[in-house]
């Protein structure tokens, strides 16, 4: 069974760059068409959708965060990663990520195996 893991730092100031890591096991990100998406949760309010990369490296981000959203891979290491820029404590939330077979790729409810989140505050 598929398994993934968040990694990164949990605390960030106003203006840096949030840098996140997931490592998938019992599985490989090129799986055809799968899709990885990256997804928060900000304290009190619905899971969010942000992006995803699918199993040929291709990326689909949230309109409401491109330009600052950055999802790449690493198919050695079986990771992908998510760069989001000019973090604002708006951005404060629990951060999560997992995967879908699903074309609905941004929708969260279409998403299982979730990792099992990371805290990031932004705060100075």
């Amino acid at each position: 069974q598929v398994q993934l893991q968040e990694s990164g730092p949990g605390l960030v100031k106003p203006s840096e760059t949030i840098s996140l890591t997931c490592t998938v096991s019992g599985g490989t990100i090129t799986a055809n068409f799968f899709y990885w998406g990256w997804i928060r949760q900000p304290p009190g309010k619905d899971k969010e959708w942000m992006g995803a990369i699918d199993y040929s490296g291709k990326t689909y981000y949230s309109p409401t965060l491109t330009g600052r959203i950055t999802i790449s891979r690493d198919t050695s290491k079986n990771q992908f990663t998510l760069q989001l820029t000019s973090a604002t404590p708006e951005d404060t939330a629990v951060y999560y990520c997992a995967p879908t077979n699903s074309y609905d790729y941004y929708d969260v409810r279409e998403y299982g195996s979730w990792g099992q989140g990371t805290q990031v505050t932004v705060s100075s």
